[in-house]
């Protein structure tokens, strides 16, 4: 198990538990946050599991691959750090890895 830093959208900060291979989307949802609506099921189609990786953070989480990056292109809240939920795997690298709910375009 890896912990997760979720800082929700009332600013909010939680703690949550996840299992190596689920998604941050996944540990996020089983925790019962709704914020984050991922109408696609977490397919990566529809960004609507926007959040921002601690800056401290970014280099482990890794880049946005190229679908990613495209369905991030049209929001209007887009930072450097932003990434789909559904698109960072927990790994034990990531153990403490913290991220900030983005705003809802």
């Amino acid at each position: 198990m890896s912990k997760l830093i979720v800082v929700t959208r009332d600013g909010e900060e939680k703690i949550l538990s996840g299992s190596v291979g689920s998604s941050v989307l996944e540990v996020i949802h089983d925790a019962g946050i709704e914020d984050l609506m991922a109408l696609c099921g977490g397919c990566c189609s529809c960004a609507t599991c926007h959040v921002y990786v601690d800056d401290e953070w970014i280099s482990a989480a890794g880049a946005a691959n190229e679908d990613e990056a495209d369905l991030l292109e049209d929001s209007e809240h887009r930072k450097t750090a932003s990434r789909l939920a559904c698109q960072i795997k927990i790994t034990d690298k990531l153990d403490g890895l913290r991220v900030i709910v983005a705003p809802e375009d």
